[in-house]
Formats: C-alpha cells, sequence, structure tokens
C-alpha cells in the first residue's frame, strides 16, 4: 500500500495512519486511526521537490505491524477525528490562496504603475484597468467567502462544510483567474524565476489539486 503527494511526508517523524478495521467500505464507523513512527520496518520514503517548490513524499507501507499502543482514541472511531482534520486543512490551504491572490493583484498593480510603454505607465491602459478591476473584485469575494468559511467553522455551524467547499471552490477558480492575469500582464517576467509572481501562481495551481478540486467540492455543494 502507497500513499502519494504527502505534503512534507519526507520530514514526518510520527504518521498518522487511518485504516479501516471493520465494517463496509463506505461505512463511517470502522475507521481507526494509528501512531505510526516513519522509521518503522516495513515503511518505504521517497522524498521529491513538488512543481510550487514545496516537498512531497512518496510513503510506502509493506506489512508494517503496529501493537494496541499505536491506536489513537477509541478502535472503529476514527473518522469523526479524520472529518474535522481535513477540514480544518482545506480552511487553512484557502486562507492561504486567498492572501496570495491578494499579494499577486497589488502587485500587477504596482508593477502596472512602474511599467512604461509607449512613454506611459501600462497601467493607464483603460484595457488593464478593467482586468486589474476584475481581479481585485475576485478577491474580495474570496476573502468575504473566507470570512464566513472561518466563523462557521469556528462556532461548528450547521452550513460549516458548505462554507469551506464555498471558499475552497472560490479559490480554485477565482484563483487561476487572478494568477493568469497577474502573469499576463507582467509579460515575460511573469513567468521568470526572478518575479516572484511566478511562485505564488505555481502555489495557487497545487492548492487548487489538493484536498479537493474545484470540481470536486462543487460536486460536493451540488450533492
Amino acid at each position: 500500500m502507497a500513499f502519494n503527494s504527502l505534503r512534507d511526508g519526507g520530514n514526518a517523524e510520527l504518521l498518522i495512519v487511518s485504516a479501516r478495521t471493520s465494517g463496509a467500505q463506505k461505512d463511517t464507523d470502522g475507521i481507526t486511526l494509528f501512531a505510526v513512527p516513519a522509521n518503522a520496518d516495513g515503511i518505504h520514503v521517497r522524498a521529491y521537490p513538488t512543481v510550487d517548490g514545496q516537498q512531497a513524499a512518496e510513503i510506502r507501507f509493506d506489512e508494517v505491524a503496529v501493537d494496541a499502543a499505536a491506536v489513537l482514541g477509541e478502535p472503529g472511531n476514527g473518522f469523526a477525528a479524520l472529518d474535522a482534520a481535513i477540514e480544518d486543512a482545506t480552511l487553512a490551504v484557502s486562507a492561504e490562496a486567498v492572501g496570495i491572490m491578494q499579494v499577486m493583484a497589488e502587485k500587477t498593480v504596482e508593477y502596472s504603475k512602474n511599467r512604461m510603454q509607449f512613454g506611459v505607465p501600462i497601467g493607464s491602459f483603460q484595457a488593464l484597468q478593467h482586468r486589474m478591476v476584475d481581479m481585485f473584485t475576485d478577491c474580495e469575494q474570496s476573502y468575504s467567502l473566507l470570512l464566513w468559511a472561518t466563523m462557521q467553522a469556528a462556532q461548528d455551524g450547521e452550513d460549516a462544510r458548505r462554507a469551506i467547499s464555498s471558499i475552497k471552490y472560490q479559490v480554485g477558480t477565482a484563483g487561476r483567474k487572478v494568477g493568469q492575469e497577474a502573469v499576463q500582464i507582467h509579460g515575460g517576467m511573469g513567468v521568470s524565476w526572478d518575479v516572484d509572481i511566478a511562485h505564488y501562481f505555481k502555489r495557487l495551481t497545487v492548492i487548487d489539486q489538493i484536498l479537493g478540486n474545484a470540481d470536486w467540492h462543487l460536486d460536493r455543494l451540488a450533492g
């Protein structure tokens, strides 16, 4: 059994592993959490860099054995804790994405004031002004959704799950648009290693793919 793309998995000393110990495949009961040392016999870790400059790992389990002391909580009742951790992580990366979007929009506006073309700043071109206004609008909408999702999660509200999926969908779609506009307005510099816009864009791209992409969360909202 192998787990792929575990962020920072190559640096982990302790792995929290979920496994079905009873029940049918789709039952929420019967999921047990185990705390397994990363250097345990049968665990093989292969770390590799990701497109956004982070590190992930492929972790393979070959007949790994643990004793009862490795069980976290009550056997068979680990789903609620696992589900809550995934929701919190989804909200956290969405907040990171909103911050990245805001920084990219601000840096793009600043760049448009300094980049000269035909003897004037490119920010004076009405077409680019409209595009940057759209970027600002996407950022504000995303920030509002983030506040709603954060309040719902903090209060354990009835709409918490829906709010978290809403903000994850928003940063997946609006984030892509803001990132593409920032790169295009910066021109060739927008994809160079020397300008941080390229690094922010790569991070936004990765965030969209982890913990459910925009399409997955849209399906969850529809369901």
